[in-house]
């Protein structure tokens, strides 16, 4: 993809990764970036630092990705590509995970970017242009040992990319 004069967010972005990305994009000339993580003060620090937008966003309540996505629309007329990069660690496996832990980690790597897609890809639909980016993690096709939530999730989130590209790559 060419990133000169593109909108980009990209959620998880006050991590390695996600600034990782950005630095990378802006380098590529992307027009504005909007950085997007659980808390207000991480995200800041790390736009600052970048020199891109920066806002808090919880990727496992769609409403507040509905919101991250029309605020950057509102901003910048449309999104280009949207990274949808949050993710964790979790250990366990079947009697030391919880159902908690299983549930936060498959809403934040399978349900995020549902949500994400979901806010997103109707706009992208219809400009018959733009990018949906899913990070998951070589966890997703060769289990992590002592982490099940983690593998069994990240495996959901290749699928639902792969999914995704099938169903839209062509649209």
């Amino acid at each position: 993809m060419e990133l000169r004069d593109r909108v980009v967010v990209i959620t998880g972005g006050s991590g390695g990764i996600g600034q990782a990305m950005a630095r990378a994009f802006l380098a590529e000339g992307a027009a504005h970036i909007t950085l997007a993580d659980l808390s207000e003060e991480a995200v800041s620090g790390a736009a600052s630092a970048i020199g891109c937008n920066g806002r808090a966003c919880d990727v496992t309540d769609e409403q507040q990705v509905i919101s991250l996505v029309e605020d950057v629309i509102k901003k910048h007329g449309r999104i280009d590509l949207f990274c949808s990069n949050a993710g964790a660690s979790a250990s366990g496996l079947l009697t030391d995970a919880t159902n908690e832990m299983w549930q936060r980690q498959w809403d934040l790597h399978v349900m995020a970017h549902v949500y994400a897609a979901r806010a997103a890809l109707p706009g992208m639909l219809k400009r018959g242009d733009g990018y949906l980016l899913n990070t998951a993690s070589a966890a997703g096709l060769l289990a992590a040992m002592g982490s099940g939530p983690y593998s069994v999730t990240k495996a959901a989130a290749i699928k639902f990319a792969e999914f995704l590209s099938i169903t839209h790559g062509d649209d």
